[in-house]
């Protein structure tokens, strides 16, 4: 990793550099060095393995430029009036001058007239609220502990394995246990990240760290066809313990004996990862401010409007202390915060970067786009989410700023408890994870599918009466007729994590009604006819 004040003091030789350069207009220079660290696990009982693979680790650093240039045959004046042309360059594993160079270089090359681009970013006002909040020991984490680490979650697993009564009724012996086919799969991650930015309108230069820890795993008792996940998050080494590994095991004991259900209209009770995979994959890109522009989010002319059921609050807070996914700033160099998005059922805010702020205030569509004018909702499209995230995680050089949620939360208007949700629902289902989530027929029509795949069980008289086999159901559904059919919010949350997703979600469990599933056998059985 390079330190930080390294990539600050190349930012500042960049733009000491740029001010030289006679047709730069403006310019912004964003140097970044991320490591991700990642140990896989594989235990198998009945198959010879060693648990944990070896460790891996990969890092990267490099300097990105954002440039405006004055074309070389304008006749008109510099300033807010002349004909521009707007690039990007990168140039990787260099920070001296002779990289800077060649990002700009090539930020010469591929730039073009933009007519939606006002300006690279400003200072919006806001201040700066966190600070020195990343744990210093992930940064420098030693192999040995990353090894610990993952080993935890392992041993946490097998605890919950080798003591189980359930498991120990189906075997005679330790050594019958094992010809379950008890296993865990999944890693245990580390990502650290060192940004440093500025411009020729912001020039103090700004740096952040952060870092972050995680685990995602599966795990199977494979005699059985039963499977269970389980995930964790951290951001420090001191919060990281083997609960990843025991809510793995212990779901997939749960999913002994999993039971059908038929095509139906249920009232369901969705756990966390599934309320942040539908999240993940259709509230929040409809809550991006880019897809309004589009006309591309199934919110769209909503703004200021009922959207969700006034039980639903949700927001997102990249500056909040002790949450996985916070940020001391974007980066674009603004500060992070937090951005109300629905509150009591009524879209209020939307994700945005600088880029799309701007654009929007010209868009002579805009109206028509958000239902309101933007100028009267300025602060609904405050930049706080301008991020350059990559797939696997990192704020990486080579790409522009994108638009990323950091931590969201959701809240219900009323305190209620697991129990209270399966007493309410008396009859239905509980479906803890899903996958192959996503948006049919656009992402504008607010339809989707995804497959029931673990952790789900059947609701019978307000209890957890059976388990609900894997893959036997899809949900083929409307995310508005989801969130508008909301009839219960627990109040405790759980950070959870999603596959290649840039955000945390601090998701509860949530009830809800007339949710339309299908079995997927009885439609296989119907396309072999």
């Amino acid at each position: 990793m390079i330190e930080l004040n390294e990539l600050k003091r190349a930012v500042e030789q960049a733009l000491a550099y740029l001010k030289t350069v006679p047709d730069l207009e403006e310019a912004e220079v964003f140097a970044s060095s991320n490591g991700h660290l990642l140990t896989r696990i594989n235990y198998t009982s009945h198959i010879p393995c060693n648990g944990l693979e070896e460790p891996k680790s990969t890092s990267n650093y490099g300097v990105g430029i954002r440039a405006t240039f004055r074309a070389a045959d304008s006749k008109v004046a510099t300033g807010p009036s002349a004909v521009l042309r707007t690039g990007f360059g990168s140039e990787p594993s260099s920070l001296d001058l002779e990289g800077v160079r060649s990002a700009l270089e090539k930020a010469r090359k591929g730039a073009v007239h933009d007519p939606e681009f006002v300006s690279l970013p400003r200072p919006t006002g806001e201040k700066r609220s966190l600070f020195s909040y990343h744990d210093p020991k992930l940064m420098e984490v030693a192999d040995e502990d990353l090894v610990k680490a993952g080993w935890q979650v392992i041993n946490g697993s097998l605890d919950t394995f080798y003591t189980s009564e359930r498991l120990l009724s189906l075997a005679d012996s330790r050594e019958g246990l094992r010809r379950l086919g008890l296993i865990l799969g999944g890693d245990v991650t580390i990502i650290q990240e060192r940004i440093a930015i500025g411009s020729t309108a912001m020039p103090a230069v700004q740096t952040d760290e952060s870092t972050l820890m995680m685990s995602s795993l599966t795990s199977m008792v494979e005699a059985k066809d039963a499977k269970g996940s389980g995930w964790s998050t951290a951001t420090s080494l001191r919060e990281f313990g083997d609960q990843g590994g025991r809510s793995a095991a212990a779901n997939a004991i749960g999913a002994i004996e999993g039971q059908r259900v038929r095509d139906g209209a249920y009232t369901v009770i969705f756990g966390p990862q599934p309320v942040t995979d539908l999240l993940n994959n259709l509230v929040l890109p409809s809550l991006n401010l880019g897809n309004f522009y589009a006309s591309s989010t199934a919110f769209l002319g909503k703004l200021g409007k009922q959207v969700a059921s006034p039980r639903l609050s949700i927001y997102d807070d990249g500056a909040a202390r002790g949450l996985m996914g916070s940020k001391g700033i974007t980066c674009e160099g603004l500060p992070t915060g937090r951005t109300e998005l629905i509150k009591n059922g009524v879209l209020v805010g939307l994700l945005s970067n600088w880029y799309e702020s701007q654009r929007i205030l010209k868009d002579p569509r805009a109206r028509e786009k958000l239902g309101v004018a933007p100028q009267g909702y300025a602060t609904a499209l405050v930049p706080r989410n301008g991020f350059r995230f990559t797939l696997g995680g990192g704020r990486h050089f080579s790409t522009t700023p994108g638009i990323a949620a950091t931590n969201v939360v959701l809240e219900g208007a009323d305190s209620s408890t697991r129990e209270q949700l399966l007493r309410r629902v008396k009859d239905g289902l509980y479906i803890g994870r899903i996958w192959y989530t996503y948006p049919v027929n656009g992402l504008l029509a607010g339809d989707f599918t995804c497959t029931v795949t673990a952790d789900s069980y059947i609701i019978k008289e307000g209890r957890l009466a059976a388990p609900l086999a894997p893959n036997a159901i899809r949900i083929n559904d409307n995310i508005s007729n989801i969130l508008n059919n909301i009839v219960g919010i627990t109040t405790e949350r759980t950070g959870t994590l999603v596959w290649a997703a840039d955000e945390v979600v601090y998701a509860p469990e949530i009830a809800v009604e007339n949710v339309h599933a299908t079995e997927i056998g009885s439609f296989l059985a119907t396309e072999a006819m």
